[in-house]
């Protein structure tokens, strides 16, 4: 276990921003993990957790109190179960499910991050989310101090969401276990639009899986939501906003308001969301409002790939970030009445 002090964060995060913690520590083992989860609960010193760094907005001030990166690793492949570490590298561990075979995450390549973050935050995209794969989550619980075993259907997942998420400061994930699809080499069905055209498929057909995989990797590099370094449009946090999910009133009262800006006859995004809500497109929403591909004249600014990622062109601060995420979110509120809510943790800072 590594213990480093006054160390920068800023390169243990996608964004490359934020100032020192007063305490780094390196976890390569679940042991390890809790051990320094432990002392820090048992010291009442302020913990973050860090995996992949591709979810964290850090404030320029930095942590006061000590930074924990798992970097644990494991891949245990038993039949169509997986069982991942959480400080493996999640696109890396998709690309190993395609190469066996085993279907049901090759729509979630490319995602940035550690497999640890992927059930705290319900990570999906391209027609997929863990939740449907996850069987099992293994945790530390900080208030029981004990390892617990939590099924599915105890992870609460929802959209972008889960009982992790909703009470952060109780379980720090170990390890995480997932039910795959033995499809004879073929994807899950197809489920997102975009995916389908660019496959030349219909909604619900099978594709080979490295297909799948391949498309979804060139879908998302286009919109710089691969990383690399060379890249700046890819020092950012994927999807700064979640997508809206409005009641039957405020989708009426937002659509309204659409026409009322873009004319008669102009239609916003919209999928079914559960009863009496629906989901509306963020990107169309911050776009409309006027904040297109490029847009900003400082450090911080919209990626010129895609409109729904925030990015540091070099040179950035956090609060260069912030200030950009403030002038969209009321640009959008003040054009169409709806409140972005962002997708990243924020640490010592806020929107």
């Amino acid at each position: 276990m590594q213990e480093l002090h006054d160390a920068p964060l800023a390169p243990l995060t996608t964004f490359r921003l934020g100032g020192p913690a007063t305490r780094l520590i390196t976890a390569t083992t679940d042991a390890e993990v809790i051990a320094a989860v432990r002392e820090a609960d048992g010291a009442g010193t302020p913990l973050l957790l860090i995996g992949g760094g591709s979810n964290l907005v850090i404030g320029d001030k930095g942590f006061e109190g000590t930074a924990l990166r798992i970097a644990t690793d494991g891949f245990r492949l038993d039949g169509t179960e997986l069982e991942l570490a959480a400080g493996e590298v999640w696109t890396d561990a998709v690309a190993r499910t395609v190469e066996a075979g085993l279907a049901g995450v090759e729509c979630l390549a490319g995602i940035p991050g550690s497999a640890g973050a992927t059930p705290i935050q319900n990570v999906g995209a391209y027609g997929q989310e863990v939740s449907s794969t996850i069987s099992e989550v293994i945790a530390y619980d900080r208030r029981t101090q004990e390892t617990v075993t939590l099924s599915n259907a105890e992870c609460a997942f929802s959209y972008r969401h889960s009982r992790f998420k909703a009470d952060p400061e109780r379980f720090v994930v170990l390890r995480v276990r997932f039910r795959l699809e033995d499809a004879q080499g073929l994807s899950g069905p197809v489920k997102y639009a975009e995916t389908a055209r660019a496959l030349g498929v219909g909604a619900g057909d099978r594709v080979p899986l490295a297909a799948a995989r391949e498309t979804v990797l060139k879908l998302r590099a286009g919109k710089g939501m691969v990383l690399n370094p060379e890249d700046h449009d890819t020092w950012s946090a994927g999807s700064f906003f979640t997508n809206p999910i409005l009641a039957d009133e405020e989708f009426a009262a937002f659509r309204a308001r659409v026409s009322e800006r873009l004319g008669e006859g102009a239609e916003p995004p919209a999928y079914a969301a559960g009863e009496g809500h629906t989901k509306t497109s963020a990107a169309w929403l911050i776009d409309k409002a006027g904040f297109t591909k490029g847009y900003g004249t400082g450090p911080a600014r919209i990626s010129t790939k895609h409109t729904l990622a925030l990015t540091n062109r070099g040179g950035a601060t956090t609060e260069d970030l912030l200030a950009l995420a403030r002038e969209v979110v009321a640009g959008v509120r003040e054009a169409f009445g709806v409140t972005l809510v962002n997708e990243p943790v924020t640490v010592g800072v806020s929107l």
